[in-house]
């Protein structure tokens, strides 16, 4: 099997979010964000527990008030996964998230008011351990820098956060993590470039107001591909106007199509033509449905002609292959049994179970690609 040179990773300061490494050496973190009202405690808390539950290694939590300081708390006490607390302008709620657990603050030290605040909002993330993400945001500049730019640039983007770097650099406080997003692909990528070289501090990547579940992540896998594959990024979100677990499950599959990391079952699929000889689409989407639970690193693949389907299946740990009248299912590259058109989705359920209960989160990423579902193709 081919072998593929690894990305070769921005060396980077590793901080903690909660007990999640990000930067140095550490696997390149997915997080989402809430989008109910956090003093919803219940909605809140079943909203980070579906995260938790699709892989989502850190969850940002919005707190735009006392009160939501409080409901934070509460939903804290009840989740496992790191919370970030987003939070603007009012310092004394970062100080108040603090004492209730937050993982980590995200503020802009620039907005949070005069020095002492700061102050006050660095010393008490310094006590208690917590990181301070610096999020600088094309849609949110600074006054002085709209007017000395004229529009949100990459420069202007990197001159803003620098403003809040040197903020922190004058407190001695380096436990921190960058971003700059913009929604406009190239800016940000620029902006991110540009930043690269000059700290070292772990960056967190995004395209900010991305758009829909498709146009989303379309310019998501396109821009965070381009940086994540020169060794940029440490921790990303896809921001995308969708239900926040699809914002995770984007944010694997760009990993998995970089094998930089691999989490969940990596689906290739051919699109079908004339050639198959059961519906290949069908299966796909019936086959993600049932296996979106399964976080192990496994590749399935449901390729539809013959062209392609032999070398498929005997590159699969489990792969299947089309034929007439029956479809031949393979283990680790051997024939193994035929199956029936109306018995794959199960079968294939049922395979990549047993596969799973083998133990194969190590052995599947050493070996042999996983899975490979192929239509229309003769046995070997």
């Amino acid at each position: 099997m081919h072998q593929i040179e690894p990305v070769k990773r921005r060396v980077s300061r590793k901080i903690w979010v909660g007990s999640v490494p990000v930067g140095g050496d550490a696997p390149i973190s997915v997080q989402s964000m809430t989008n109910t009202e956090t003093t919803d405690v219940a909605a809140t808390v079943a909203q980070i527990r579906a995260l938790e539950q699709v892989g989502a290694d850190i969850v940002r939590v919005s707190i735009p008030s006392m009160e939501a300081a409080e409901a934070f708390g509460e939903i804290k006490k009840q989740v496992q996964v790191p919370l970030v607390t987003d939070i603007h302008f009012d310092y004394k709620i970062a100080l108040r998230v603090a004492e209730l657990g937050a993982d980590c603050l995200r503020i802009n030290p620039g907005n949070i008011g005069k020095e002492d605040r700061i102050r006050a909002v660095v010393s008490a993330a310094r006590d208690r351990n917590i990181p301070i993400r610096i999020g600088v945001n094309a849609g949110s500049l600074e006054k002085d820098l709209q007017k000395k730019y004229g529009e949100p640039t990459p420069e202007a983007l990197v001159e803003s956060a620098m403003r809040h770097i040197d903020i922190l650099d004058r407190l001695d406080f380096q436990e921190f993590k960058i971003s700059l997003k913009a929604s406009e692909i190239f800016m940000t990528v620029a902006a991110y470039k540009q930043l690269a070289g000059q700290i070292e501090q772990p960056l967190h990547l995004g395209i900010t107001e991305a758009g829909g579940f498709r146009a989303g992540a379309v310019k998501s896998a396109i821009g965070l591909g381009m940086l994540l594959s020169e060794g940029i990024g440490d921790t990303l979100r896809v921001s995308l106007a969708a239900d926040p677990v699809e914002e995770i499950r984007v944010g694997f599959d760009i990993l998995k199509s970089l094998h930089i990391r691999q989490k969940g079952i990596n689906l290739i699929a051919c699109p079908s033509c004339s050639r198959q000889n059961f519906d290949v689409i069908k299966v796909v989407n019936q086959l993600e449905e049932r296996l979106e639970d399964i976080l192990e690193p496994l590749d399935v693949a449901v390729i539809g002609c013959i062209v392609n389907g032999p070398g498929e299946a005997r590159e699969a740990h489990i792969g299947l292959t089309g034929g007439t009248p029956h479809n031949l299912l393979y283990v680790d590259g051997k024939p193994d049994h035929k199956v029936d058109n109306d018995k794959l989705v199960d079968e294939l359920e049922r395979a990549v179970r047993a596969r799973i209960a083998l133990g194969t989160a190590d052995q599947a990423l050493a070996g042999k690609k996983v899975f490979a579902i192929n239509a229309n193709t003769q046995t070997d």
